[in-house]
Order: C-alpha cells, then structure tokens, then sequence
C-alpha cells in the first residue's frame, strides 16, 4: 500500500496551480502548471489501500488505482503506467478530461476531500511521454481477419487499438479531415494540448493500425459496401445530433449550436483558414447551457476577446456539499468551478430562454429571459418575470440527442432503441451480424472513461466473433449505467 499513515499525515487535497488569468488567456495552452513531485507523492501517499476499494467501482474502466497510488508514492513510475496501461489505453485524454467519478468513490472521501486520483493518473503517463516508457506494441502474429473502426474518438481509437494489438487489420475511418473526433475538434486547446492526442496516433501507427481521414461512410463507401469489404465493422460514430432550442427567433444571424463553434475554433487552432470563422471578439456572448461543453465555449470566447460571456442555465444551481439523496459512493451533482469559470463572465442558474430577438438586420441583438419555476415536474418560465439580456452571439450547450440515423437505418438497415440510440445485445453486436456498436451511438451521450471502456470491451467481442474466443478484457456490458451499489 501506499503510506500506511499518508491520509491522516496529509490532510489537504492539493493540486498544481493553474497558470494565473492574466497569462492564460493570451495564449491556447493548457491551464495547469508543472507539477511538483513531492506534491504529487503526498497525494498518492494518501491512498488508503482500503480493504474494498471503490474507486474501482467508480471508474468503469476499473483502473488499479490503489496500485498505481502505491508505486508512485514509491517512486516508481514506470512500474505505475504498466499498471495503469492494464486497463487504459489513453490516460493522458482521461486524466485531463474525465470528471473522475473514482473520486466522488473514493473511501477517504467519506471525510475527508478524496485523493487526487485524476492528477495521480495525468502525471504518471506525462512522466511515462518524458522518459520513453510509452511504445508501439504491434501484434506478435496477424490472424488475417479484417476490421473497419467508423469514428476516430475515444472509443473508437480504444477498440482500434485493442483489435490490432489482437493481430487484427484494422482501419479507422473518420469524416473529418483529421483523426481524432470530439478529442481533435470537440474539446478546446486550453483542457488537453493537441500533441497529446498526435503522440498516440504515432503509437497506434506504429503498431499496425490504418487511418483513413476525410472519408464519410454512407457517402463516400455505402455502409453496406463496407460491410462486405470487412469482416467486422465497429460503429462509433458518437451522438452528434445537438439538442436545440425551438423558440421564436432561432433562425437569427448569430444563433449557433455550441460544435460549429468549438470545432472552428479548433480548426482555426491548427492553422487551417475557417472562412466567416464564428468568433467572440468584442461581442457580448451568451452560453445557454451548464455543463461541460458551455465551460468549453466560456474559455473560447474568453480567449477570443468577448466584450461580455453570460453563462445561463435552467436548473437549480447544485449543491457545493453532497446532497443527503446522492450518499458516497454515488457520483453527486455539485456546483463546479472549472478553468474556464475563472476567466470570468457572469453564471446564472433558474435561466429560461423565451425568445431571441433580433435588430434591423436579422441578427440577435438580445435574449428574453424569465425565471424558471417548477409546475408538476416542468420547468417552466414564470410569468412577469421577463427580461432582456444584451447579446450579439448565442451558443447552444445543451447536450445531444443521439447519433445520426439516416444512413446507418436506410443503409444497413439498423434498428434503434427508445432513447434514439443504435439497438445491440449484451455483445455490442446491432442486428447485422458482424456489426458492432461502442460508445455514445449505443450508449449516449456520456463521459469520455465510458467511451473507452465500451470501445474496449467491443473489442473484445469483436475478437470472439472472429475468433471463437478471447483474451482481450471486457470492462463493462452495453447495460451498464453507473455505479452499482
């Protein structure tokens, strides 16, 4: 175990210092600071080696925490990334990205803040990046058995990668020009540096996995041509259809979902010339939306010199404290500050959108707004308490609904479940025999350690489809939710 007495010598949570806002927002680089080790090995040094570790439970990966916890308090780092590699393939996405439900598991949490498991994880593979301890490892023997990954994001890559390190040929396609999905496009410089994501591609080539960038399956190659092309398809496409905001004035100049400006942002970013590019600069921005990706669009606009970000939300604000209905190991809903929330801007919560309304040109000029009460279960705006709120570009974060249907049910003919997402088995496997399903397009919109979980457990069915059995690990089952308490 990690210091017998670390949790009771070293009371505080601390985490590396996030670089000040004033530097920050002049540049695109990650917020945090160069840790410090003898910082980082008090905090693992706090593991409590519990005779039933839940953060296991927590995570759906079930990474060894106590174990890597353990080795790095010992200093010994490479010994902590084979372990953490046992069952992650791409901790340094989920040790920037994941909201770390482990923590929220975590028994010194109890009473006391929970070990900084996310920023344990992120240092042992940086550290493993710095030494050279990350390398390709390509299958010892190919079976000759082919299969198509579709959707180049985290679960994608996770079943990729585990299909050829089995000693499958695997090619990934993407419809972007690049490789990477959400992880390329989707999430701002500021949270996790594209080079991240560029050195495990390199890893992944190496090993023997294709990447097929630009190419849109159901136009380019017909689903059904693919399928006969492979021995298998992997769907992971994701759950790209935004949720959006049917009210007066949605057509207005101005009004746009929170993607098309995010991924211009990163295109942008990445050198590319993005003509009539969104931009926040010297505009009063609103961010209609809570969660992470209205944090995301708070940071971009930051950075592009908004005028004024207001941040409005329809719910309650949540709890700074675990509520009494959500007791430990239950992930809580609380009140987070992000990064992002630093910046500044305004956050309002009981925020009812009711109208966009426009100025002489067809562009918004500004949001009716009214506070939001609860009638039998609905969120509602109450009435007489309407205002204007001033705004000259509106993004839309309200989550998504589900992956694009059209071509995967005109084209393969797939079915789909009653949340709009593609129907499977407790296999991942849809109707169409050899055609599997990993991540949001069967799951939902979700968070990125569910994605790599379900990447690799298709894999893993995958690999038992084309070779009658397995030696592959399935973390998780297409019904799994969450925690099981």
């Amino acid at each position: 175990m990690a210091d017998p007495k670390g949790f009771l010598k070293t009371t505080e949570r601390e985490l590396p210092k996030r670089r000040p806002v004033s530097v920050r927002l002049m540049d695109w680089k990650e917020v945090y600071e160069a840790g410090d080790p003898a910082q980082l090995r008090r905090q693992a040094g706090r593991c409590m080696d519990c005779g039933i570790p839940f953060c296991h439970q927590g995570c759906p990966l079930g990474n060894l925490i106590p174990e890597w916890n353990d080795l790095m308090w010992r200093g010994e780092g490479r010994q902590a990334i084979e372990r953490l590699h046992a069952t992650n393939n791409f901790p340094e996405f989920t040790g920037r990205l994941c909201p770390a439900p482990c923590e929220s598991s975590c028994v010194l949490g109890i009473n006391q803040p929970a070990v900084t498991i996310k920023q344990v994880e992120v240092s042992i593979i940086d550290q493993a990046w710095q030494n050279g301890w990350v390398q390709p490892h390509p299958p010892e023997r190919l079976t000759g058995k082919t299969v198509a990954v579709v959707g180049s994001g985290p679960a994608g890559l996770a079943a990729a990668q585990q299909l050829t390190r089995a000693g499958h040929t695997v090619a990934v396609y993407e419809r972007d020009d690049r490789i990477g999905g959400l992880l390329r496009y989707g999430i701002p410089d500021f949270k996790m540096e594209k080079k991240h994501l560029e050195a495990r591609l390199n890893q992944m080539m190496a090993e023997g996995t294709r990447f097929r960038a630009g190419v849109n399956i159901g136009v380019d190659i017909a689903w059904d041509d693919l399928r006969a092309r492979y021995d298998a398809v992997v769907v992971a496409t994701g759950a790209m259809v935004p949720r959006d905001l049917p009210i007066p004035g949605r057509d207005l100049a101005g009004v746009h979902f929170a993607m098309e400006y995010l991924v211009q942002q990163n295109k942008a970013g990445a050198g590319d010339q993005v003509a009539d590019q969104i931009t926040a600069d010297g505009k009063h921005v609103i961010v209609l939306g809570g969660g992470d990706t209205g944090a995301d669009c708070i940071g971009t606009a930051h950075r592009q010199g908004a005028a004024s970000v207001t941040n409005l939300a329809i719910g309650k604000q949540p709890p700074a404290e675990r509520p009494a209905h959500q007791p430990w190991p239950v992930t809580p809903t609380l009140f987070e500050v992000q990064s992002a929330h630093e910046e500044g801007g305004v956050r309002e919560y009981l925020a009812s959108t009711v109208e966009f309304l426009a100025n002489e040109f067809g562009e918004v000029r500004a949001l009716r707004v009214a506070e939001t009460e609860y009638l039998d279960g609905r969120r509602v705006p109450k009435a007489g308490t309407e205002r204007e709120i001033p705004a000259d570009l509106v993004l839309l974060a309200l989550g998504f609904t589900g992956p694009e249907q059209e071509d995967l049910g005109a084209q393969l003919g797939l079915p789909f479940d009653d949340r709009g997402n593609v129907a499977r088995d407790g296999d991942y496997q849809t109707s169409e025999a050899g055609v599997f399903v990993a991540g949001d397009a069967g799951r939902g919109q979700s968070l990125i350690v569910w994605a790599i979980a379900e990447g690799r457990a298709a894999a893993a069915a995958v690999d038992r489809y084309l070779e009658g059995e397995t030696e592959l690990p399935s973390p998780v089952r297409p019904t799994d939710r969450g925690i099981l308490v």
